[in-house]
């Protein structure tokens, strides 16, 4: 795929990533189906997710059990999904959890990871004049709503004493955004890599700001209740976290492998893959589910609440197990961009 084909035409596929973390979309239930044995793990996917680092990191083999893969196009209707008990755990973002857990939603986040927030941006267009953060009040702002880039902007601004009024924000989704973005109708977009190594590549713009410092930089697998209640299925997603874990630290050592399986399963050009692999995907971490973790994600919830975004107050801990964590390093270890990757 050329970088210079319709905009919007070009990212189309990017919307099935992991990072996609806000708007509506629908699921994929034809699925590939691995392992064997009588217990299935039902497991909510996005493209070029966890099925694609574990089969890339060779994890699907050996598996007692099988895993039934359903694919979807961003983290609220995989949640959906799970509180509906079609599937029985699946990864998501940052933000998410705190709008399912706002909604009332049966889930029970169960493992978490962390990297850094780099490819968190604020973009503007390379002739833009703006050359700082404090420069944005009073200009447009495309931005997912509900998404992490949506609390990325909100954390953005507080940081230079601005607030949301102070801006013009334009919800759009990421393809519309992008056709905004580069036709001039916005002065600035709040996105996700690999969107963000996408504008970066192609010269359609440079970043003002970025999450790092800002934001948590965490994802999440989300569980059923229902499923870790059962017993069996409990032990399967035990197993299953410890594979992905290993998987994510894979993903470390062959940054070029990944990319190059990742570019093929979600339509990335090669040296886009390549760019957010190296910013953001190889980053990450697994880390323990612990006290700052929750009390990061409550942030982000108070945030949308005190917006209106999330109808009523909402406690994270109540949404979290911990049983997993096992001897997993603290939530306060630094990422791997910070070992010098």
């Amino acid at each position: 795929m050329r970088r210079r084909l319709v905009p919007a035409a070009l990212l189309l596929p990017l919307a099935l990533l992991l990072s996609a973390c806000g708007g509506s979309s629908s699921a994929s239930t034809g699925g590939d189906t691995d392992g064997s044995g009588s217990l299935t793990l039902n497991v909510g996917d996005q493209k070029g997710g966890s099925e694609a680092i574990l089969r890339a990191a060779g994890e699907l083999k050996n598996l007692d059990y099988k895993i039934k893969w359903s694919t979807f196009t961003s983290g609220p209707p995989l949640l959906e999904a799970v509180n509906a008990k079609a599937v029985d755990i699946g990864g998501v973002g940052n933000t998410p959890p705190v709008f399912a857990a706002g909604a009332g939603s049966k889930i029970t986040a169960v493992a978490a990871f962390k990297g850094t927030s780099k490819g968190d941006a604020i973009l503007v267009p390379s002739d833009s004049k703006l050359t700082k953060p404090e420069q944005l009040k009073g200009k447009s702002i495309a931005v997912a709503q509900g998404s992490s880039a949506n609390y990325q902007l909100v954390a953005s601004l507080k940081a230079v004493g601005l607030s949301l009024g102070d801006v013009d924000v334009k919800y759009l989704q990421p393809a519309d955004a992008l056709a905004a973005f580069t036709a001039g109708k916005v002065d600035a977009w709040a996105v996700w890599d690999p969107y963000t190594s996408q504008v970066l590549q192609s010269k359609q713009g440079r970043i003002l700001t970025t999450g790092d410092g800002i934001t948590n930089g965490l994802t999440f697998q989300v569980a059923a209740p229902s499923a870790l209640q059962d017993k069996k299925k409990a032990a399967a997603i035990k197993d299953y976290l410890e594979r992905l874990r290993r998987a994510t630290a894979w993903v470390y050592d062959h940054q070029e492998e990944w990319a190059k399986v990742w570019a093929k399963d979600t339509g990335l050009p090669y040296e886009v893959a390549l760019a957010s692999v190296k910013r953001t995907n190889a980053t990450r971490i697994s880390v323990a589910l612990d006290k700052p973790v929750i009390a990061s994600e409550q942030e982000i919830a108070d945030t949308f609440t005190e917006l209106k975004l999330i109808p009523k107050k909402v406690d994270f801990g109540d949404f979290v197990d911990t049983r997993y964590n096992g001897d997993l390093p603290p939530s306060t270890t630094e990422d791997r961009a910070s070992e010098g990757s």
